[in-house]
């Protein structure tokens, strides 16, 4: 009975800890102690029909201090709890406990439930149940919220499973600690490694049991650029549904193509059938290559039908105006419910292969008025023309002047490349991570200055359309044709399908390469991540390799001067230029940070732990059978044969004990399993009591005899049932 309550009280700590970690700040005071009290005192009755009344008293009071309310007033525990269980997956954790008063009342229900199922187990005497329960109660929490340290709980966790475990061995030994502690180190090192870092199978954070009807709500956006600041509802509403791949995509709405001089609009340009044979790659033509997405729309009040760039078909039961550039909108615009099927064609070029396409473009996008366009009438000549820098400084003159200072920077940051694929990577890294900006909602503004110049020289502070429009304009002064695309971050993926918010609303950068046609990246920090490999903003993104790659290609990078602002700052063709130097790194191009944390899966957590125990159970039970076998005695060895087989037949559930003889071991195996174990008897037999002359040979016979019978009964096992036999702890009690 005290060996009970020891275990008993150590899973309830462990399952305690866990569940209050949903609060913020922690408010069980003693109520998780008094409930795994009572949780404890109903399991160490006797008999098992007191047991169950005791557990059924047990759970009333636990009610009563739980939901506050009296004896009287336990009808009011129904409704508060099913209020509360239906809010578990509506708020965000951790919660205010003050706040959230049923989420609260719910967690220490949970406490009590998963305490009082571990401890019924353990008064049982029922291992595998005992764990189980713990392993869900302890790491279903566990799962739920992200954040500390993961792999110390999950080490802890499986501790104690496995202190559960040996305490119900009869003999716990020291070969059982030994393997024990190689369990938890094993599965500390095997949790460690990024190879278990994987999206959850199971998804088990984002089930929910039911879900509210939303108000009918419907989500506007006006897709032209707008500087002044963004607000984000309290409540996310679902705007999207898109059934697709689980590889995340960005999903375009439009394209913001027109740089006014002041900001990005949508004025998406009619091509001509030639312009865009011209513009498409070849891997478009091809359906083979591309990628089908089934849209609903939930609350989106828009015209543009939503798909993964860049989209090349659909399948509308509407009327369908083809604006160009893979834009595409339906003319009496979407309404709720309505579905569609949209194809993109996303290609994923490595940066090698980018490196090496030449920055040659197709006079589709150099004439005026397309992406080259700075402002009304003025256009700036393709990357690597001659004597580009004193036509660019001649262009940039009057209302563009400003623009200069941008120009400048923008070439800084580049370096002396004759890659537009090393300008846009540095760039990208140059915004999202080494130049020192912030992601701000609300940002400021500089008097005097258009928004972007501001923000790049000045503010360092904004939202994506900052981001996005700057970069795609500093392109443009690079002579690489880039635009703002706009649309929605992937969104969170479960069951086949992405749930896209009114919170996942973005734009980004759009740039042309020849065989390849239009790359999304990304310069907003912390907004989203693309897939593709090329960008910098990728988990696949290879820094160190790319920088090997670029440095090829790029002389020089930005260098800062003395206060942090660039060194290469006027009209001086001399200090315009980048100083080149072999020790000069590319810019940006160091080693990413650290990818947005996932909570871990639970498929993932639970099989780690699950697989820690299966292996102490294994472990033990081999350890301890190849030990009896250490000695030279024949006599000894006889016994050793003997025990194994008592105790293989007594994890298949079947009469036998370590007592039993030789004849009543074969007589059951006879009589289960229709097997003749008469000469491993005989043999056996002869080892234990027969002459010492004979005993060692037949000590040796008695081994192989008793591998080939073992290897018989196996084969009139189901798998199941092998199975069980392997990790069932029924014969560590005959140790």
């Amino acid at each position: 009975m005290l060996r009970t309550a020891v275990l008993s009280g150590l899973a309830a700590f462990v399952i305690a800890a866990e569940w209050l970690r949903f609060e913020e700040p922690r408010s069980g005071g003693g109520r998780p102690f008094v409930l795994a009290v009572l949780a404890i005192a109903a399991a160490l009755l006797r008999p098992w029909w007191l047991r169950i009344l005791g557990a059924m008293v047990s759970s009333f009071f636990a009610l009563c201090v739980a939901f506050s309310v009296s004896p009287l007033d336990i009808g009011d525990v129904g409704p508060r709890f099913s209020r509360g269980f239906l809010d578990f997956y509506d708020f965000r954790i951790p919660i205010d406990p003050a706040q959230h008063e049923r989420m609260h009342q719910v967690l220490l229900v949970a406490i009590f439930g998963f305490a009082l199922a571990v401890a019924v187990a353990l008064s049982a005497r029922r291992a595998m149940p005992a764990v189980i329960a713990f392993l869900v109660g302890a790491g279903w929490p566990a799962t739920l919220l992200a954040g500390g340290d993961e792999i110390g709980r999950g080490v802890v966790i499986l501790a104690a499973a496995l202190a559960l475990l040996a305490g119900l061995t009869q003999r716990p030994s020291r070969l059982a600690l030994g393997a024990a502690a190689v369990a938890v180190v094993g599965a500390f090192a095997l949790s460690s490694s990024p190879a278990v870092a994987k999206t959850a199978f199971l998804d088990w954070q984002h089930w929910d049991f039911y879900t509210r009807p939303e108000k009918p709500v419907s989500v506007r956006y006006v897709w032209d650029a707008n500087y002044g600041g963004v607000h984000f509802p309290k409540n996310e509403t679902t705007v999207l549904s898109i059934r697709a791949p689980s590889r995340p995509e960005y999903w375009r709405a439009t394209v913001l193509d027109q740089f006014d001089g002041t900001r990005w609009r949508e004025h998406v340009w009619d091509e001509t059938p030639v312009e865009s044979h011209v513009l498409t790659p070849p891997g478009a033509e091809s359906p083979r290559n591309w990628i089908q997405q089934d849209v609903t729309v939930r609350a989106l009040d828009d015209d543009h039908l939503v798909g993964a760039s860049i989209p090349v078909a659909e399948n509308v039961s509407e009327p369908v105006l083809h604006d160009g550039q893979g834009v595409a909108r339906v003319l009496d615009g979407l309404t709720r419910d309505e579905r569609y099927t949209i194809w993109s064609y996303a290609p994923r070029p490595t940066p090698a292969q980018l490196v090496r396409v030449p920055p040659v473009y197709p006079k589709a996008l150099t004439r005026p008025g397309r992406e080259l366009e700075l402002g009304h009438g003025v256009n700036a000549p393709p990357f690597g023309t001659a004597n580009r820098d004193s036509r660019m400084f001649g262009l940039l003159t009057g209302p563009l002047e400003p623009y200069a200072e941008m120009y400048t920077r923008a070439r800084a940051v580049a370096g002396q490349t004759v890659s537009p694929y090393a300008a846009a990577v540095a760039l990208e890294r140059w915004f999202r991570a080494t130049g020192g900006f912030t992601y701000s909602e609300q940002p400021g503004s500089t008097p005097g200055l258009p928004p972007l110049v501001g923000f790049v020289v000045d503010t360092r502070s904004g939202y994506c359309q900052h981001f996005a429009g700057a970069m795609a304009l500093m392109l443009r002064l690079l002579g690489v044709p880039a635009r703002v695309a706009a649309g929605f971050v992937p969104g969170r993926y479960h069951d086949g399908t992405w749930t896209v918010t009114d919170h996942d609303a973005h734009t980004w950068v759009e740039v042309w390469f020849r065989g390849y046609g239009w790359l999304a990246f990304d310069p907003t920090p912390g907004r989203g991540r693309l897939s593709g490999s090329y960008s910098s903003t990728s988990l696949d993104f290879n820094a160190a390799a790319a920088a090997r790659l670029l440095s090829k290609v790029v002389r020089g990078g930005e260098v800062f001067g003395a206060g942090g602002a660039p060194a290469v700052i006027g009209h001086d063709d001399q200090r315009r230029t980048p100083r080149s130097a072999a020790d000069v790194p590319v810019f940006g191009l160091h080693v990413p940070p650290p990818a947005e944390h996932q909570a871990p899966s639970l498929f993932f957590f639970l099989l780690l732990l699950a697989a820690g125990v299966v292996a102490v159970i294994v472990l033990l039970k081999q350890g301890r059978r190849k030990a009896r076998y250490l000695t030279r005695n024949p006599r000894r060895i006889a016994s050793a044969c003997a025990q194994e087989l008592a105790e293989f037949l007594h994890d298949q559930r079947l009469p036998a004990s370590r007592a039993a003889t030789l004849h009543e071991l074969s007589d059951t195996i006879a009589e289960e399993f229709s097997v003749d174990a008469g000469e491993f008897a005989r043999v056996t037999t002869m080892a234990r009591y027969g002459p010492l002359a004979e005993a060692a040979d037949a000590a040796r016979r008695a081994r192989i005899e008793l591998r080939e019978l073992k290897r018989k009964l196996r084969r009139g096992l189901f798998v199941l049932d092998r199975a069980r036999g392997l990790v069932s702890v029924r014969s560590l009690g005959l140790g």
